[in-house]
């Protein structure tokens, strides 16, 4: 069985670009570019909470890689560095093996060094910390709403849940290509890091998608001190979800989380600025609503009634 080191320089020592020294001594050296601010985020996935137990550890090293991509994303910053602990049960060299192929590979899709980490035995457990750059005084915050902003959205929510209700075994109402699709959302999310670089300096806040679509906006007027208006009709429909019930289709698209799509508020006036800047990146865009005076985040249909909402996203300890 092979060692811990040997199981890192096997698996975890790939070339770098933006570093100084990585790995095997007790701190990486990294190096910013000149007059860039670090954006440093960390997420921590743990089987059972996170992810299903058995879940294919190729498609789990990319997840885990993502979700911190998408966080730097939210903040317009280029993902340049990232670090990965790993608790493993027992030195599995094959599950090592596809794990790293899935991480790796999203790294070097985003040109990112695996700058350092540590492992250790013990029960599954993947936490990452990824750093990126981003010009002084242009980092994406939640607090920057202001009442008449416009409210926009990446793509589509709500398929990643349903992605992990397939998983359960819930499939009923849904054809088997848009349970493949929604599993893929699921398992592989792909970080709107080049839409964040895109909306520095016309959008107001940002917040990616990964406690559900009302949750997260509301992280937004929390810290922005404002209130937010969805508009249901405004929201782009995943095809995905066409056949299920309307009341489950709403609730996944509300509250689903895990789909690490963008929100943004930005003012009306940079409209036709950020629909162009999604068409530059390829990423699919939707005004969904608007910044208003109060509190908290409320969601209408098209008569102007506010819809009732079961559940706003998810909570480790709810």
């Amino acid at each position: 069985m092979p060692t811990e080191f040997e199981l890192i320089a096997r698996f975890f020592r790939p070339e770098v670009h933006h570093t100084l020294l990585a790995g095997g001594d007790d701190a990486a050296l990294l190096v910013p570019s000149p007059g860039r601010q670090l954006a440093v985020t960390t997420d921590m996935l743990v089987e059972g909470v996170h992810f299903l137990p058995g879940a294919d550890a190729e498609a789990l090293g990319h997840k885990v890689l993502a979700v911190n991509l998408s966080d730097l994303a939210a903040m317009g910053a280029i993902p340049r560095w990232v670090f990965l602990g790993v608790a493993l049960p027992r030195a599995d060299e094959v599950w090592c093996e596809r794990f790293a192929r899935g991480f790796l590979d999203l790294a070097r899709a985003f040109d990112v060094d695996l700058a350092g980490g540590d492992t250790t035995r013990g029960p599954l457990n993947l936490c990452v910390t990824a750093v990126g750059e981003v010009e002084p005084g242009l980092a994406l915050r939640r607090s920057g709403a202001r009442p008449g902003d416009d409210i926009w959205l990446t793509g589509t929510t709500g398929e990643a849940a349903f992605g992990l209700q397939c998983c359960l075994g819930a499939t009923a109402g849904a054809h088997p290509v848009a349970v493949s699709r929604c599993r893929q959302r699921l398992e592989r999310p792909w970080p709107r890091v080049a839409f964040g670089r895109e909306a520095l300096g016309l959008a107001t806040a940002a917040i990616d998608v990964s406690d559900g679509l009302v949750a997260d906006l509301g992280h937004v007027c929390a810290a922005s001190g404002v209130g937010a208006v969805i508009d249901w009709d405004r929201l782009p429909q995943s095809s995905a979800l066409a056949g299920l019930e309307p009341v489950r289709r709403q609730e996944l698209v509300l509250s689903g989380g895990d789909d690490y799509e963008l929100v943004l508020t930005a003012p009306p006036g940079a409209r036709s600025a950020l629909l162009a800047a999604a068409d530059r990146c390829d990423t699919p865009l939707a005004r969904i609503g608007s910044v208003q005076e109060g509190r908290g985040v409320a969601v209408r249909d098209r008569d102007g009634r506010m819809l009732p909402l079961a559940r706003t996203g998810f909570d480790h300890f709810a």
